[in-house]
């Protein structure tokens, strides 16, 4: 048998196969998917690689594979080709994906084994025991205090033993040695859910328009056939129930899900709703904040079958879970669905793929969805369920847009229109807090000569630089080019040169003008006559 592999470099010339014998003694072994060590060119240490193909015999002179390391599925594969020329990089980087963690790059990410611990067992029957005590040929007191201790205490380690006993390790060794204890290595799992407690949670009743959302998902995990749906539904609607309530109905039906989430420090708040509801056990959690090790034995977990629910960002989109019965990705519209790195992958995409593999439904969730993935609702290509109400028939909050062109056409000259202004005022009055958003930083936007019209631009982006007051500065927010500020117009050597555009630091002037005896935090840009925020 011969194997057709891909060498795991991120060359692109090695982005092809390469023909390996397979011994004798590995055939029954290796699979498409196996990860293997392959002698490869002039090195003298091996190679790792990934079969890809299975084939009778090679037109070439071939050398043999050394071992067999790891194995994926031939959906992995398929998926690792597919997302190859999808987003035009190297199969091998993304098979790596699919890799258990402590265990993708030989060179780059350290190997992690298998947790352990050394635990003390009785070796012989307590009747034995107690008879070679009673006879005399176990006369020392603190033999006799140890192997007490271990009965009653059997898988404690040998420091807890001394800890306990105030016995050294030298007479658990003798005891060892005379086959009255044994030392028993044993895998110790690195779950970073022990300790997690939640009050057990009950279903919630639904609103009628939950329950229409809910009622028509459903339809497609008890048919199991692919459809994509989104849930459009105002903060507060409920959406994070119907997603508990769909992933119960999946596990009913022996199924396992995945749940995405776009940021890490949204997880722990989605994990508590889910470990109430469905406990510790079947869930497992995926995030860069885990370290390697706990990463390693949560997807040990999963490949076993023992979690079935799986919550986490981007990355666990790929965990391998069998029997995928749903896929729900909250936030949809976040940016941190696509990955910056190589490969650079949609999640999003890659949800949809698994989900049309294994005939399951794709749930998109947002208060704010991305405008394409609405677009696609208004074409009949993603099915729109509407949450317009919250679930506790509590108000939204109400807003007000107000335009600054009539303020100014009232004579109002200043950044605050008489509404804001007057909000303000009556919130130090009541001692409150107001907190003004500007999602512009520095001063002012751009500078330009009034005379020719001249703009100032970073000489990297073009694109015009920010005044900065504090540091009298024009700075690039794209590439963080720096220069001084201009006074003479280099074009038309017009000193005709104004400020234009507002930003945070204008903003924070404009407040200790108007409110001078408010307290505020220019970090945060939050204003209270009451305390400073730190």
């Amino acid at each position: 048998m011969v194997a057709e592999v891909i060498i795991n470099r991120g060359a692109k010339k090695l982005n092809r196969t390469f023909d390996y014998n397979i011994p004798k003694e590995l055939e029954d072994l290796i699979l498409v998917g196996s990860k293997v060590l392959v002698p490869f060119g002039r090195s003298k240490n091996p190679e790792e690689a990934f079969v890809v193909k299975l084939k009778e015999k090679s037109e070439y002179e071939i050398k043999s594979i050394i071992k067999i390391e790891e194995n994926l599925t031939d959906e992995q594969i398929n998926l690792a080709r597919w997302m190859a020329k999808r987003y035009f990089c190297n199969v091998s980087d993304c098979i790596k994906l699919m890799l258990t963690p402590g265990t993708r790059n030989k060179n780059k990410e350290k190997r992690i084994k298998d947790k352990t611990i050394n635990s003390v067992y009785l070796k012989k029957e307590i009747e034995e025991i107690e008879f070679d005590i009673e006879i005399g040929k176990i006369k020392s007191e603190k033999h006799k205090k140890v192997l007490k201790f271990v009965k009653d205490n059997e898988g404690v380690t040998v420091p807890e033993i001394e800890i306990f006993t105030d016995c050294s390790r030298a007479i658990v060794n003798t005891l060892v040695k005379n086959d009255y204890l044994e030392i028993v290595e044993q895998k110790i799992e690195r779950n970073p859910l022990i300790g997690r407690k939640c009050e057990k949670s009950q279903k919630l009743k639904f609103t009628e328009e939950q329950q229409n959302a809910y009622d028509e998902i459903e339809k497609s995990i008890i048919g199991k056939y692919y459809e994509q749906f989104l849930i459009y539904g105002v903060t507060g609607s409920g959406k994070t129930e119907i997603y508990l309530q769909l992933i119960e109905k999946t596990l009913e039906l022996g199924k396992t899900a995945i749940m995405l989430v776009p940021e890490i420090s949204l997880t722990p708040q989605m994990l508590d709703r889910f470990i109430s509801r469905f406990g510790s056990e079947e869930i497992a959690v995926l995030h860069s904040k885990l370290s390697i090790g706990e990463r390693h034995d949560e997807w040990e977990r999963i490949k076993a079958g023992k979690a079935k629910i799986v919550i986490g960002a981007r990355s666990a989109i790929f965990a391998p879970l069998e029997k995928l019965g749903i896929i729900i990705i909250d936030e949809e519209h976040d940016s941190s669905y696509k990955s910056e790195t190589n490969p650079r992958y949609n999640a999003k995409e890659i949800a949809k793929k698994l989900a049309k593999q294994n005939n399951a439904p794709l749930v998109l969730g947002s208060a704010t969805p991305d405008i394409s993935t609405y677009y696609k609702t208004q074409e009949n290509k993603i099915t729109l369920l509407e949450l317009t109400k919250r679930a506790n028939n509590s108000s939204l909050p109400k807003v007000e847009i107000i335009d600054l062109k009539q303020e100014l056409a009232n004579g109002n000259r200043t950044m605050l229109s008489l509404e804001l202004y007057n909000s303000i005022e009556e919130n130090l009055k009541q001692k409150r807090q107001t907190i003004l958003f500007l999602n512009r930083r520095g001063y002012s936007t751009f500078i330009m000569c009034r005379s020719c019209g001249y703009t100032v631009k970073c000489p990297n982006c073009n694109i015009a630089l920010t005044y900065h007051s504090y540091e009298k500065k024009l700075k690039c927010h794209y590439c963080g080019h720096e220069e001084n500020i201009v006074k003479i117009c280099p074009e038309c050597h017009s000193d005709k040169i104004r400020y234009f555009g507002t930003g945070t630091q204008k903003l924070e002037q404009e407040i200790h003008k108007q409110f001078p005896r408010s307290k505020h935090n220019k970090n945060g840009y939050r204003y209270s006559n009451k305390e400073k925020f730190s």
